[in-house]
């Protein structure tokens, strides 16, 4: 059963539909072959019984019943071919769907152990292969190996000695198939990583091609995706190689039983215990009975290859989502209780107890890789402490439902990310259903209206994946009218004027003031003359809080904040030599 469930992404009940036309699409289609045994027995029976003549009136009537059934074949055909082609498209389209959704749902802890590239290929190439896998492969094999079953417990009663042999290297086959079972599927784990490592090196060389064409590392010379490509031809012509021998000699056994049919029907025949019309009954059924089974013997390795991608769909749908059910609590304080926490092998917040007041402006400060980042993301609960707690309202987040505390919180990071879509649609994510009016009212108080009014389309206009058409000053006051528009009671800014000119830097620095008026604001600040009006400024080293307070009182405390802030100030006069 969890073969099905994986061939099926964890929807066995979907083939039960495909599995039930298709057999009866088979059990149908050998009518049309009985038929044929009994025009058959009726033109030989004058030749077999001398003094008997034709009965044409009921060869006719074998003839139209043979119309009949291939009418009826149609017929049974179009709810096989339906129930197979668009339940395997349907299972596919909403299977992506409820990949996706869960991997929203996952933290952001998990999501970066795993290769952009491996969760892309799952979500295409891996899905692809179970469309395939409930359109073709396993509603075929069921039904030629139903097929069978019945046919040698209708044909035992013509001759039970005729069925015997039809079928008697029919369990050599499957005892082939079934011992090399556990090859087929190393090999098909082998052949699955080196494909998903050959996509992320391909993905990997795209993402970084400004790079090798700058350092004139061009593809000869990118010896990572070249070993990748290599790697997969190898185990491509490995699977194929040693897989290839393993099936056709499965297929020869089943087509063995046609020639040990024929021996012992000739046999018999010369013995007088069988007649000529009863051979040539087993011979035109028999024809028709080996293809399907060897059909479903030669899909059958490709089966268990289509369901290991189905088994990591599987795996990746029972990942734990992140817990908690409570509402969040109205009150809009946050509280960092003895947090430890790091990523992977490496911590990066040690033992970090810090208070953020309701309504206050609180900047975090210090050197690159203090952890000021990483306090925002918990914040947010893009991942859970390793120790201690966060605490949002006096509430500890872990039992607060990620989906609500989410919709408390407003971010606005230094790295902006927009989707292909319309400036209007990018801005509109933040508050579904959000009307026209309210998009440009939070665009003119983000002061992006008149650069969007002045773009081909306006609101209209379509913006290049990540935002590629537009300059990071119109990035992020784009992503500051989303913020806005959310109107959530705590935003969370990420140094939003680091790597701007001055122009942008002021015309962000008004959408800002006007973004963080009467909220709980969190900000990284690597420009401290930007915060040194704030209500409480952090200072972090090394995964540690050393410093807090005031500009003032800190700059009296003559530390780390008072040193950052001398070397800002010294180096804001510095120039290039000539």
């Amino acid at each position: 059963m969890s073969i099905l469930s994986n061939i099926t992404a964890g929807n066995p009940s979907k083939l039960v539909k495909p599995v039930l036309y298709t057999t009866l699409s088979n059990l149908v289609a050998i009518l049309p072959f009985a038929l044929l045994v009994e025009s058959a027995r009726l033109i030989f029976d004058p030749f077999v019984h001398p003094g008997t003549t034709l009965d044409l009136m009921r060869l006719w009537w074998v003839c139209a019943a043979m119309a009949g059934a291939l009418i009826l074949l149609y017929l049974v055909e179009i709810p096989a071919y339906r129930s197979q082609f668009r339940g395997a498209y349907s299972t596919a389209a909403e299977g992506r769907a409820n990949l996706a959704e869960h991997l929203r749902k996952l933290s952001l802890g998990y999501l970066n152990k795993r290769d952009p590239g491996d969760l892309a290929n799952m979500m295409m190439g891996d899905f692809t292969m179970v469309e395939h896998g409930i359109s073709h492969l396993v509603p075929q094999m069921i039904g030629a190996f139903v097929m069978p079953i019945l046919a040698f417990a209708g044909l035992s009663f013509l001759d039970w000695h005729m069925a015997l042999a039809m079928f008697a290297a029919f369990p050599i086959a499957i005892t082939l198939v079934l011992v090399t079972s556990g090859i087929q599927r190393k090999l098909g784990a082998q052949h699955m990583r080196a494909k998903m490592d050959a996509a992320n090196r391909l993905q990997e060389y795209l993402n970084g091609i400004r790079v090798i064409k700058a350092y004139n590392l061009t593809g000869e010379r990118f010896v990572r995706l070249e070993q990748s490509f290599k790697e997969l031809m190898k185990r491509s012509i490995r699977i194929e190689g040693l897989l290839g021998p393993i099936v056709l000699s499965a297929v020869a056994c089943i087509r063995a039983g046609l020639t040990f049919m024929v021996i012992v029907g000739v046999n018999l025949l010369l013995g007088g215990s069988l007649d000529i019309l009863t051979l040539v009954a087993f011979l035109l059924i028999g024809t028709r009975i080996f293809d399907p089974l060897s059909t479903a013997l030669v899909n059958y390795a490709e089966f268990r290859y289509h369901e290991q991608a189905g088994e990591r769909i599987v795996q990746l749908l029972k990942e734990p989502v992140m817990s908690g059910d409570r509402k969040p609590s109205t009150l809009h304080d946050v509280e960092f209780k003895q947090v430890t926490f790091g990523y992977n092998e490496q911590t990066i917040l040690k033992n970090v107890s810090l208070q953020i007041v309701s309504g206050s402006f609180t900047a975090l400060v210090g050197p690159s890789g203090s952890g000021k980042s990483t306090i925002l993301r918990l914040i947010a609960r893009f991942y859970d402490p390793a120790e201690g707690s966060v605490l949002f309202g006096g509430q500890n987040i872990r039992d607060t439902d990620p989906e609500a505390l989410l919709a408390k919180v407003s971010m606005v990071f230094q790295d902006v990310y927009l989707f292909q879509d319309t400036i209007g649609n990018n801005i509109r994510f933040g508050k579904n259903g959000a009307t026209q009016t309210e998009i440009e009212e939070v665009a003119r108080r983000a002061c992006c209206h008149d650069f969007i009014m002045r773009l081909p389309l306006g609101y209209d206009t379509m913006v290049g994946e990540g935002g590629s058409t537009l300059s990071g000053g119109e990035k992020q006051r784009i992503s500051i009218a989303r913020a806005m528009l959310k109107d959530a009671p705590i935003v969370l800014l990420d140094e939003a004027t680091a790597s701007l000119d001055p122009e942008n830097e002021v015309e962000i620095q008004r959408a800002i003031d006007e973004l963080v008026q009467g909220r709980t604001v969190i900000v990284i600040a690597h420009r401290l003359k930007t915060v040194r009006n704030a209500d409480h400024i952090v200072v972090l080293d090394n995964g540690k809080i050393v410093e807090q307070g005031k500009h003032d009182d800190l700059l009296a405390l003559d530390g780390l904040y008072a040193r950052m802030w001398l070397l800002q100030r010294e180096a804001s006069g510095w120039q290039l030599s000539s």
